[in-house]
Parts: C-alpha cells; sequence; structure tokens
C-alpha cells in the first residue's frame, strides 16, 4: 500500500478523521453515563434533604416549586410532608463564595426556625472555607451554630459586620457567603408561607465536591480585610 505523502492537506484530513473518531466516542460514552449520573444526582438531592428536613412520606422533589428570594432571582423549594401536613421545608440556595458558588440546602421548621443544612457543591479552599459543612452546626459553639436560630428575628450575618455568627478562622469571604445564602433561602421560605402556588420543576444539582488548590495566602490577607 502506498504510503500518503506528507502535504498540507493529507495532514489536514488525518487530523480531521482522529478528531471526528474520538467526537464520536465521547458523544457515544456521555449518552451512556448521562442516565446514571442523573438518578445518582436525584438521589444525593433526596437524601440531602432527608437531611436537613423532619421525617416525611411525601416526594419533595416531586413537589419542589419555585420562589422568590428578595433579590430578582429564585429560588426551588422543596415542601416536607407527614399526610397533608408541612413538617419543614428544604430549601435550594447559592451564593458566590471566595473559589466559587457555593450551593446549599437548608431546612425550616414551620416557625421560622433553621433545623438543620448540607453543602451541595463548593470550590472553597480546603481547610478553610472547606470547613463550613460543619462550622455552621457546631452545637458546642453557640456563638458560631446557625441551628434552632429564629430568622424572623434577622437575618444571619458574621460579627465582623455587627451580627451574630462568629466567621470560619481565616475565612471571612466563605462564610459570608455562605450567611448570604441561608438569608436568601429564608426569604424564599417566608415567600413560600404567603403564596405556596406550585410550578413543577426539574431540578438536578451538581454534588461533585471540587476544591481548589490550597493558596498560601488566606483570604483575609488576599482582601485586606
Amino acid at each position: 500500500m502506498a504510503k500518503l505523502k506528507s502535504t498540507f492537506k493529507n495532514m489536514f484530513l488525518s487530523l480531521f478523521l482522529i478528531c471526528l473518531t474520538v467526537a464520536i466516542l465521547l458523544a457515544q460514552v456521555n449518552k451512556l453515563t448521562a442516565e446514571p449520573i442523573a438518578a445518582a444526582k436525584a438521589m444525593k438531592l433526596q437524601n440531602a434533604i432527608g437531611v436537613v428536613v423532619p421525617e416525611f412520606d411525601n416526594n419533595p422533589v416531586e413537589e419542589a416549586y419555585l420562589m422568590a428570594d428578595g433579590s430578582g432571582d429564585s429560588l426551588l423549594v422543596y415542601p416536607a410532608k407527614k399526610g397533608d401536613e408541612i413538617v419543614g421545608y428544604a430549601i435550594n440556595s447559592n451564593a458566590s463564595g471566595f473559589g466559587g458558588e457555593i450551593q446549599i440546602i437548608v431546612g425550616f421548621d414551620n416557625k421560622d426556625k433553621i433545623l438543620n443544612y448540607a453543602i451541595l457543591q463548593h470550590a472553597e479552599t480546603p481547610g478553610l472555607g472547606s470547613k463550613m459543612d460543619v462550622w455552621f452546626k457546631d452545637s458546642a459553639k453557640p456563638s458560631q451554630s446557625i441551628i434552632n436560630r429564629n430568622l424572623s428575628e434577622g437575618l444571619l450575618s458574621v460579627s465582623k459586620d455587627g451580627g451574630e455568627i462568629d466567621a470560619i478562622t481565616a475565612s471571612t469571604i466563605t462564610s459570608r457567603a455562605f450567611l448570604e445564602a441561608v438569608n436568601r433561602a429564608y426569604t424564599a421560605y417566608t415567600n413560600s408561607n404567603v403564596d405556596t402556588t406550585t410550578g413543577a420543576t426539574d431540578s438536578t444539582w451538581d454534588n461533585e465536591n471540587n476544591s481548589t488548590e490550597e493558596v498560601e495566602l488566606t483570604e483575609e490577607e488576599i482582601s485586606n480585610e
């Protein structure tokens, strides 16, 4: 078989065929994995809802609806029911943190109190901002914990800004973003109690907890806080 001449046309054709083959293979892999990934995300979401609200017997994901957060945006609200009674609300919220978007789910009872929260996604610095998954629920340190706080008495802010919540050490930016996400969730919660008109949603969230590479400077040093 005659060897192809090394011309620009032949090189371009070879490269095109290689790229086309790779693209087809990637498309097939994506098609095969899309459904299992979607199912896994749905299961993780259901589990997260179960962590932040009391026991329920409905399907909050199927009954989810969008509710205004007071800033021109809307958040997903998952109503948790026992029989016909609402036992709590799980609300998917987010804010821009130090390393990227922070996505959380916050559970509220029927009396404006935070029941629990779970981190769905973040890209905060390991060992610093990443501590938010436990920092704000440490019952041994009331000045840090937001659990059982009644937000009808006032929204949350860090002590550095005149609030009552101690920020994560060396991670004020992350702490502010986290509390902003909680406050947005509370606004959606209060709106839910006023208007429970539902709109069906088909929502998933990315639970890949990818963290940025650890930096040498703390958030305060970088931002001169």
